[in-house]
């Protein structure tokens, strides 16, 4: 038997300056099942250089460009070279930097959204399939433990044939032009070359669909949306209204907005069957309410009793310890060793394991729900349906 090892990242973006980085060295090292060894952290040589070096890194493995990081690392013997290249640029380089990591050979774990729109996110899971190797993507909030114990009790039918499904993600950091005044941040984000087809729809419009699909177990046949610019001047849409219709007659309502003014991060989930509902909350991640027809309400808390296997699998600290945003990305990350470990298809492995993780087909759904909402926002039709893919 092959002894033990952390498995070798490379990461691709997330220098000085950057938020998204920092959070995903943080998430891989948490359990210990990755070690971040290389990485082209900027495109200025200068903070690129600073990057390598306040990271620790060998400064032969601070390489100028993703292309020069994946020449490097295939010229080292296999026991030295990296396994995995963590991509956490803005959305205009995910298609070309995922198609040049897996084509050489890497696995890839990418930021959201998969890609700038559905054809080069269709690009991304053909060059996975050509490679054979892992792809996943970074939808966070699906690595909750008490995400995961609502998607098991709706799963097994506790609330009876679901009606109703409600997700809301309320920001409020774009509510003035920070754009134009040099927030990094707000700026790319709001720049269609590198952000893509939607503003707010991209950024976290695709967490609530996501973890809507996720958590109900249904799909999305067909939405009516409307997409509002709030902020003059700004050339992508800041606040997303969207009716859903699923497979098997349930309804719901997508909201996410980021001119909310005094919000933070209100990720909120609501899913009602007949016998039921149940509720989740991103700032409350420890807690999922029940609520029932014919009898009182439960709190059901993390590290408490009557959870899932699935539940328990991804928790860390005993009840009362809370776990949240970090631990949820370090079960993404934690998932993602497992699997490649075990050489299993991603894409086979059921939501109710703890080697789950959102991989092509959840980036390809999204990507299509970002198409879907911008065509029928855009014309004059009442529903349209979701794209297939």
């Amino acid at each position: 038997m092959a002894k033990w090892r952390a498995l070798r990242l490379g990461m691709a973006g997330g220098g000085e300056g950057a938020f998204i980085g920092a959070i995903h060295r943080a998430a891989a090292a948490l359990d210990g099942e990755w070690q971040l060894v290389a990485g082209a952290f900027s495109s200025d040589s200068d903070r690129n250089r600073r990057s390598g070096e306040k990271l620790g890194i060998e400064p032969t493995r601070i390489y100028d460009s993703l292309e020069a990081m994946l020449e490097g690392e295939k010229a080292l013997p296999p026991e030295q070279r990296i396994d995995a290249v963590a991509i956490v640029t803005p959305n205009h380089l995910h298609m070309p930097m995922s198609i040049a990591a897996l084509d050489a050979g890497f696995h890839v774990l990418c930021e959201k959204p998969m890609a700038l729109n559905l054809k080069e996110a269709q690009a991304i899971a053909t060059a996975a399939g050509r490679a054979g190797t892992h792809y996943a993507l970074a939808f966070t909030y699906s690595g909750y433990p008490m995400v995961e114990e609502a998607r098991a009790r709706v799963a097994r039918g506790d609330l009876g044939a679901i009606r109703l499904v409600q997700v809301e993600y309320s920001q409020g950091w774009l509510s003035r032009p920070i754009d134009r005044d040099g927030n990094k941040q707000a700026e790319w984000r709001t720049d269609p070359a590198r952000a893509g087809l939607g503003g707010c729809l991209g950024d976290i419009g695709t967490h609530a669909f996501h973890l809507a699909e996720h958590v109900s177990g249904l799909r999305v046949e067909t939405l009516c949306a409307d997409l509002t610019t709030h902020v003059t001047g700004r050339r992508l849409d800041d606040d997303v209204s969207v009716l859903l219709r699923f497979t098997g007659g349930a309804r719901g309502i997508l909201k996410a907005t980021q001119v909310a003014a005094g919000d933070e991060n209100g990720l909120k989930l609501r899913i009602h069957g007949e016998h039921g509902g149940l509720e989740w909350a991103q700032m409350e991640p420890n807690t999922l309410t029940v609520r029932w027809l014919d009898r009182p309400a439960e709190l059901v808390r993390a590290g408490g009793p009557g959870l899932t296997e699935g539940t328990i699998g991804r928790l860390r600290t005993p009840a009362g310890h809370p776990e949240g945003y970090l631990e949820a990305f370090g079960n993404i990350y934690r998932a993602f060793a497992a699997t490649i470990r075990s050489g299993r298809n991603a894409e086979l492995v059921l939501p109710d394991r703890t080697d789950w993780f959102p991989s092509v087909k959840d980036g390809m759904r999204t990507m299509a729900f970002v198409e879907s909402v911008i065509a029928n926002a855009a014309s004059d039709a009442k529903w349209t349906p979701l794209l297939r893919v």
